[in-house]
């Protein structure tokens, strides 16, 4: 048995049992999503500090807050329970009092994702289901195509042409069935949408499965347990489609609902500048859906998210708030990580770290905040974007005196 008692939609509060529905048919797919409940109180008798003590160290050890039965919820896995990184020198350098990096790019995939694309594929195995697709900037893709792969299942993968190459090379690899859209993120999520619809393909898209959430929530649920007598006030994601920081919030709630935890960070949402649809649909309650904006951080490049409401949701109930940052500003964050901290995060990841200075520099956060940022992929995953970050080497014949004079003229490269 699971413990969820049913699901909601984000917009006009509709129930629906478990199955009977994935997206609210009264709103609709754009503005219908679903939110999965569960029974708490039975929850919080089960799952405790002392069950979870002797529980193998991966996401499935919070299996009564995931939307799965028994026989399809394993008990040991290699996703989840990433590191938490102290980041003394990197604190400083962004003016807060303490920096602790969640580094979900030590994931089998490389990001965030598995959590979410793992939970995906246990669900379609419980429901009947062979094969899965989705669309995605890169990093769903290949979490999803490495989940199938090890489960024996198919996938069918929906990506733009910006897609870069690492992940591509992943999703092939992994055996997927790739299709290369000739267009935009947009396009080849309406294609797979359709697609799903016309073969009976299992959709994992996050933006529209309700139970995909449920799998990113468990990083929310594991920055309660690794922080839980020594909790952060802030806890900062990137945001793109917003299913991550949607998750992570929920988590977190869950967490002190059930009397794990007895505190509540804030969220800080970060988003490109030039693709800030959900910070301002925070401030005026709609959302745009021109389509118009770019990032070169391609895992956030997302002019129409999907999952804006529980996105703006989850800052607003946490009191949290929405930050932008320029693609220059992500640039530098990634040289900062790696230099200051020895992480190497994709530039979607390390605008997390752009948004906690820029919300230093506005006076939200000040010098003795504690923050806790979710590095939500790997710099592997997008090697162009991080070269565009880091720079070139000097190249040089071998003479010790070209050496010598790199040396004199940039003594601290």
């Amino acid at each position: 048995m699971s413990y969820v008692t049913r699901l909601t939609c984000v917009c006009c509060d509709r129930e629906f049992a478990e199955g009977e529905a994935t997206t609210c048919p009264g709103c609709g797919p754009d503005e219908g999503i679903l939110d999965v409940h569960y029974d708490l109180p039975s929850v919080a008798t089960s799952l405790t500090r002392d069950a979870l003590a002797r529980r193998s160290l991966s996401h499935w050890r919070y299996r009564e807050l995931l939307p799965l039965d028994e026989a399809f919820c394993p008990t040991s896995g290699t996703i989840g329970w990433t590191p938490m990184i102290e980041a003394p020198r990197l604190a400083e350098a962004l003016g807060i009092g303490r920096l602790r990096l969640k580094d979900e790019g030590r994931s089998p995939s490389g990001s965030f994702k598995d959590r979410a694309s793992s939970v995906g594929v246990a669900r379609a195995m419980q429901e009947g289901q062979r094969t899965l697709a989705c669309a995605s900037t890169g990093n769903a893709a290949s979490s999803l195509a490495y989940c199938t792969a090890a489960a024996g299942l198919e996938t069918n993968i929906f990506v733009s042409q910006a897609v870069p190459d690492g992940k591509l090379a992943q999703l092939l690899a992994y055996g997927a069935r790739v299709f290369k859209i000739q267009g935009s993120y947009a396009q080849a999520y309406e294609l797979c949408t359709r697609a799903c619809e016309r073969f009976g393909w299992y959709n994992r898209n996050a933006a529209i499965n309700p139970y995909l959430v449920e799998g990113k929530k468990t990083g929310g649920l594991e920055v309660a347990e690794q922080c839980v007598d020594d909790p952060p006030d802030w806890v900062v994601c990137s945001v793109g489609d917003g299913c991550s920081i949607a998750g992570v919030h929920k988590g977190l709630a869950q967490m002190r609902a059930i009397g794990l935890i007895d505190w509540q960070a804030r969220m800080l949402g970060v988003q490109a500048a030039g693709v800030d649809a959900i910070a301002r649909a925070y401030e005026t309650g709609d959302l745009d859906r021109s389509g118009a904006g770019y990032t070169y951080a391609d895992s956030i490049n997302v002019p129409v998210p999907r999952n804006w409401r529980k996105a703006v949701n989850a800052v607003r109930d946490s009191n949290g708030a929405f930050a932008t940052v320029t693609d220059e500003q992500i640039m530098e964050a990634v040289r900062q990580s790696g230099r200051l901290a020895g992480v190497f995060a994709e530039p979607a990841a390390a605008a997390a770290v752009a948004g906690i200075a820029g919300a230093r520099h506005d006076g939200l956060l000040n010098p003795q905040s504690s923050v806790v940022a979710m590095i939500t992929g790997n710099g592997l995953k997008d090697i162009d974007g991080a070269m565009r970050a880091v720079g070139r080497p000097h190249e040089i014949s071998p003479d010790l005196d070209q050496v010598e004079r790199i040396v004199e003229s940039d003594p601290s490269s």
